[in-house]
C-alpha cells in the first residue's frame, strides 16, 4: 500500500511538473504522461523527468522540430514522445 501511494504522490507531481502552462506543450506532455510514462523503462522516466527541467521556449523549438537538443538523453525522450504523438 505504501509503495502505491509513494507512487501516486510521485505520479501527481508529475502530472503538475507536466502542465506548462503553453498549450502546444501541455497537449503532448499531459496525454504522454497519462498514457505512456508508466509503461518506459525506468531510464526513459528518468530522462522524462530531466525534460521537465528544461525551458519551455527549448521544449518547444524541440517538439516543433525546429531544433535539435545537444543532450542525447533530452532528445531521446523528445524522439519518443513525438514517435507517440505522430505514429508513421
Amino acid at each position: 500500500m505504501q509503495d502505491t501511494q509513494a507512487d501516486n504522490s510521485d505520479f501527481n507531481r508529475l502530472w503538475w511538473h507536466s502542465r506548462r502552462g503553453m498549450l502546444e506543450l501541455d497537449v503532448l506532455l499531459i496525454p504522454f504522461l497519462e498514457k505512456a510514462y508508466r509503461d518506459l523503462d525506468k531510464e526513459d522516466q528518468e530522462r522524462y523527468k530531466k525534460l521537465l527541467s528544461c525551458e519551455d521556449a527549448d521544449m518547444f523549438e524541440w517538439f516543433m522540430q525546429r531544433s535539435r537538443s545537444d543532450d542525447p538523453d533530452l532528445q531521446h525522450i523528445v524522439d519518443i514522445i513525438l514517435a507517440r504523438v505522430q505514429p508513421d
